[in-house]
């Protein structure tokens, strides 16, 4: 693991407004003594649930899923609730140039039928999330990047000067001008992870929670996954467990991925003379065009999400300094908000690889082992199409996953946390200091 051990510790829930505010999910009980199943998947998240439902639901298949906490737990449950595009981090240009022209349509058709998938889930499975407005902003934090958008083509997107942005009830004190993307919306992801493991429960999957897979060995045709209390064997294994994959378990893919903490806050209900004063009113998600990242969103109860990337430790104390850190930029951006306390706090991993995209596909060299992971901070929509286009790859249809999410990632070559640290440091250069207009 690349943190400390406080980041992984499945006893302990994150102080999360999501899980406060959601109804509870019965635990799921370990998986004990011996078992069979024709495909075990480990992680019970967005695409390990997704992947289970389409198994079950399509191809009959019999499906354990076992998951090292209780479902929520990890990043599909404390996320910021953004289901929008995304999931990789190259640009058209960067996919053309890659995988040539036609791969450009199909990522665009599956970053559309992500945002679908999540859609009809919540629809099929009676899933109260609490959806909210459609769209995702993109703000710009200096003169000189709100030239860069207006320069670059935004096909269906609309772009929005400042006084347009305060017209319309997304006023801030840090933003030049965006560009409003009219696709996806903000959801409670909590309870979107856990209407999908009661849905898939519904169907007839096997959902074991404290079942963290301790070792995976090939036997004859199939594997064996070992558990504390448990022994299983199957056909398939799929490892979807993102930033908090333990690469152990799979050799191959050590050095492949990169944990990176985000962290997320969220304030007291703000009154409407609060609201008022800033000038937002809207429930749109949003986000700047800075490296290391602002996402925010006000919530239904008219509370107010605040998340930010950065940090490089799970220590209480470093933890406490990037809270610290990232209240003051909260309290720049949103001045008229400084009175709104902070009600709850924590921290994440998101997953990112070498080849800034996602990968679906099979572990090489080893027949019935397969992964999908590397959702690059926007998992909500993407990992869920992608643990169904996952279940396809398995079950054996052709080309089931988009081709920029076929190559396996490479593996960073010089050590992740002090590359990690490097790039902050570098990112935060390029950003510059965040200033009030």
């Amino acid at each position: 693991m690349l943190y400390e051990p406080e980041g992984y510790d499945t006893s302990h829930w994150p102080d999360s407004y999501w899980r406060a505010n959601a109804p509870a999910l019965p635990e799921c009980a370990p998986l004990e003594g011996d078992a069979r199943a024709d495909v075990a998947i480990i992680g019970a998240g967005y695409a390990g649930l997704n992947a289970a439902l389409e198994l079950v639901e399509r191809y009959g298949a019999d499906v354990v899923v076992l998951e090292a906490a209780q479902p929520g737990w990890g990043a599909s449950g404390r996320n910021g609730g953004f289901c929008c595009l995304g999931g990789a981090r190259l640009s058209a240009n960067a996919i053309r140039r890659r995988f040539g022209t036609a791969a450009v349509a199909e990522w665009d058709a599956f970053e559309q039928a992500a945002i679908a998938r999540v859609r009809d889930n919540l629809a099929r499975y009676v899933i109260d999330a609490e959806p909210v407005e459609e769209g995702e902003l993109l703000l710009a934090d200096s003169p000189r990047r709100w030239a860069q958008m207006r320069a670059t083509p935004h096909d269906d997107s609309r772009l929005q000067n400042r006084d347009a942005l305060r017209a319309e009830g997304l006023n801030s004190a840090a933003y030049h001008g965006a560009k409003l993307t009219p696709h996806g919306f903000g959801l409670q992801p909590y309870a979107y992870v856990t209407g999908l493991a009661r849905a898939a429960m519904a169907a007839g999957v096997r959902l074991h929670g404290k079942s963290r897979a301790k070792t995976l060995a090939p036997e004859g045709d199939g594997w064996i996954v070992e558990t504390t209390h448990a022994r299983l064997r199957a056909r398939h294994v799929l490892l979807a467990t993102n930033g908090y994959s333990d690469e152990r378990l799979v050799p191959w893919l050590s050095r492949r991925i990169l944990p990176a903490i985000s962290n997320i806050m969220v304030t007291r209900p703000l009154t409407g003379a609060e609201l008022d004063a800033q000038g937002w009113r809207r429930h749109l998600m949003a986000y700047d065009n800075r490296v290391l990242l602002h996402y925010f969103r006000l919530l239904p109860d008219n509370r107010f999400l605040f998340g930010a990337r950065g940090g490089l430790s799970f220590h209480p104390a470093s933890v406490r300094a990037f809270a610290r850190r990232a209240r003051a930029e909260f309290e720049l951006i949103f001045p008229h908000f400084a009175s709104a306390e902070t009600e709850y706090g924590w921290n994440g991993l998101v997953c990112l690889t070498a080849s800034f995209a996602p990968y679906i596909g099979p572990v090489p060299g080893a027949p019935g082992l397969w992964l999908a992971l590397g959702w690059h901070g926007n998992g909500v929509a993407a990992a869920s199409e992608g643990g169904r286009r996952a279940a396809h790859s398995m079950m054996g249809t052709c080309d089931a996953a988009p081709t920029i999410t076929r190559s396996p990632p490479p593996r960073f070559w010089l050590p992740r946390k002090w590359a990690l640290g490097a790039g902050m440091a570098l990112a935060g250069l390029k950003d510059g200091p965040l200033r009030a207009i």
